[in-house]
């Protein structure tokens, strides 16, 4: 695929979803003495989907497993859109179209295993990590250069804003 190509399929983007082990993350999860779970996010990533918010993009996690420190991390964020615990993410995906309004071929999705298949294959820009399994590489539209939880998403969040024309507005506070 030519670079324009992604660029044409990132400025249609109205909403942006993103898995969260392995895209958010680096895909570690640390369990502690007590069993608990606990994930590492990047503050980069959570910049760049508030930057990408306020250009007027929805942005959505939909991950199959469940912890109550995604929510967290989501409500930190302004993410209003989160489905965790769907090991078949079509039905929240489905929900999440219903309830915004938009197409398919208006969502972008950044995922990096199997389980994100059947999303990566229906939306209009599909993104994976450079760790992403070799079949979601293989399907992806774009493969960034920063790996997942180290800046993977903060990449796609500019690429959207730049595709678009809303990257220099998004930033203009910051050279105020």
């Amino acid at each position: 695929m030519t670079p324009l190509a992604h660029m044409d399929r990132a400025a249609r983007v109205k909403v942006m979803i993103f898995d969260v082990d392995g895209i958010l993350t680096d895909g570690s999860l640390t369990y502690g003495a007590d069993g608990e779970i606990t994930k590492t996010f990047n503050v980069l990533d959570g910049l760049g989907i508030q930057l990408l918010q306020k250009t007027g993009v929805i942005t959505a996690i939909i991950s199959a497993r469940k912890s109550p420190i995604v929510l967290a991390r989501a409500r930190d964020l302004g993410i209003n859109h989160v489905w965790q615990g769907h090991h078949d993410k079509r039905v929240a995906f489905a929900e999440l179209l219903e309830q915004t309004g938009v197409t398919a071929e208006q969502c972008g999705y950044i995922g990096d295993d199997v389980i994100d298949l059947p999303l990566l294959t229906k939306v209009g820009f599909a993104v994976t990590v450079p760790t992403g399994h070799p079949e979601v590489q293989y399907r992806a539209h774009y493969v960034t250069k920063a790996g997942g939880g180290r800046g993977a998403v903060r990449e796609v969040c500019d690429m959207v804003m730049r595709a678009q024309g809303t990257y220099e507005q998004a930033l203009a506070p910051y050279f105020a």
